[in-house]
């Protein structure tokens, strides 16, 4: 019996950029890069060095300046380097001086979260809105800058996925033709998807939102029994999964897991993605699920409040769930207690809190005000039962 041969695809080496300045600390660029880390990491990349300069202001023509792109340069023949990934948006010009010193690839961090997307895209729409946002994103960089996307379509390197040599190489004009027809397209899926949903019902609807890896998968599955994906991986999750979930007898709710959320998100992504994120919007109540074992937890909800401000400015309640308290030492659990008297704290993975976190749901349930609006629906196509159940 033969053997059948297997090809070990070998992870591109990549090298990371970050600067701090006036406006950025050295501690928080340092939390920055550890994060460009896991996004490389989750992009399919091996991180072979780290590099950080400190500097008063970006510098306009590299970003960095004359002499660290050298040292760059240098560490990418030393290491046989893939590609340079700088933890701050480039610009078209910028790419073509970097790309002309540096004998690789140069992504940035918008850049590298858009490959995420596309590789993480399952469904139609979801691929459709990746498409939608990585046009937006190159369109200012259509000047031959990011040449190494156009050599091919359907590259395989990081970076290189989502549309091909033809998208890249037309003029700004049919790019945009292209984004709007992509966009009528959305509106189809939109209208064909309501359409399919006649039968609808009034339903309290728990929206898990927050920063990514919060761990919102694993309480989606802790709640209802929902097998979705719950990697170690940044934005796991791309497209809502809807599950049931049993509060007591006669009281059903609707669990909706979303997309995580990221500093210095693309805001192409945001808007592409409004759609898929409209659960937000329609919720009776958002779970805001919080890594409380962060140390920069606190950044962490800050975007997560300016983002959840665009998709849903309304008056929809909220409860902070603070989660991976098994991580935190009783002194520091006992400190975000004080602190945070009205969130909930809960280690999702290792099912502590769960029955608080429900009775905290029932409270906002018997309330009622879902069952009288009519306005909170959700097709009863999508949702399947989670979690076993009884009443």
């Amino acid at each position: 019996m033969s053997k059948l041969k297997t090809t070990k695809i070998e992870k591109e080496k990549a090298i990371l950029v970050g600067v701090a300045t006036r406006a950025v600390s050295v501690k928080a660029a340092r939390e920055h890069m550890a994060e460009l880390g896991r996004l490389a990491d989750t992009a399919g990349a091996v991180v072979v060095e780290t590099t950080m300069q400190r500097r008063e202001t970006l510098d306009p023509a590299t970003l960095v300046g004359e002499g660290k792109v050298a040292e760059i340069a240098d560490m990418v023949a030393r290491h046989g380097a893939d590609l340079v990934i700088f933890d701050e948006d480039l610009s078209g010009s910028q790419v073509k001086k970097l790309e002309t010193k540096i004998a690789c690839k140069i992504l940035d961090r918008s850049g590298i979260i858009l490959d995420i997307f596309a590789k993480h895209a399952r469904t139609a729409e979801a691929k459709v809105q990746v498409e939608v946002a990585q046009l937006e994103y190159m369109l200012p960089r259509l000047t031959n800058a990011w040449s190494h996307l156009s050599r091919q379509a359907g590259g395989v390197g990081i970076g290189m996925k989502g549309p091909g040599e033809t998208q890249l190489e037309t003029d700004k004009r049919l790019v945009r033709k292209r984004i709007a027809d992509l966009n009528k397209k959305l509106e189809k899926m939109e209208d064909i998807r309501v359409a399919q949903h006649n039968r609808r019902i009034p339903t309290f609807h728990a929206a898990l939102v927050g920063y990514t890896n919060a761990g919102k998968s694993t309480l989606m599955n802790a709640l209802t029994r929902a097998g979705v994906e719950a990697a170690d991986k940044l934005f796991a999750t791309l497209d809502p999964t809807t599950r049931k979930v049993w509060l007591g007898p006669k009281k059903t709710a609707v669990v909706s897991d979303t997309v995580g959320f990221i500093r210095k998100l693309p805001v192409g992504l945001v808007s592409s993605f409004k759609s898929t994120l409209s659960v937000v919007a329609q919720a009776t109540l958002i779970l805001n699920v919080v890594d409380a074992s962060a140390e920069d937890f606190e950044e962490q909800m800050e975007i997560t409040a300016r983002i959840l401000e665009e998709l849903c400015p309304g008056d929809v309640q909220r409860i902070p769930v603070f989660n991976k308290i098994d991580l935190l030492a009783p002194e520091r659990l006992d400190f975000l207690q004080a602190h945070h008297p009205q969130a909930v704290f809960i280690s999702a993975e290792a099912k502590i809190g769960m029955d608080a976190l429900k009775e905290r749901i029932r409270e906002f349930y018997d309330q009622g005000k879902f069952a009288h609006s009519g306005e909170d629906t959700i097709p009863i196509q999508n949702i399947g039962w989670g979690e076993e159940h009884s009443g």
